[in-house]
């Protein structure tokens, strides 16, 4: 069984967890599926917009789509959970994305 149905299992059993979709998400990127990743990242953004993480990655998706506002969009979001969570790592790395783009 490959990853992505290891990761899909687990899901039923747990269809609300942030973390397997999160992980769920990375695999579709990594071969490629763009709609699938893109779908899986917005599924934890919907249930759980606390997890950080993901707006760093979609983020990174509008960007290198060549959607910029759609990017810093989500980097701006992303910054303003991290802030809430008190997470300055991921606010940290999000400003950096973010001024990456509007400088």
């Amino acid at each position: 069984m490959d990853r992505i149905e290891k990761l899909k299992e687990f899901l039923r059993q747990t269809p609300e967890d942030s973390f397997l979709k999160y992980a769920l998400a990375l695999e579709y990127k990594k071969i490629g599926d763009d709609a699938q990743a893109l779908s899986w990242f917005e599924s934890v953004l919907e249930n759980d917009p606390a997890y950080v993480g993901t707006y760093y990655q979609v983020g990174k998706f509008w960007e290198e789509k060549g959607d910029t506002a759609k990017a810093i969009s989500y980097y701006e979001k992303g910054l303003e959970a991290a802030k809430n969570a008190n997470d300055r790592h991921a606010a940290n790395e999000l400003r950096s994305a973010l001024d990456e783009l509007v400088d």
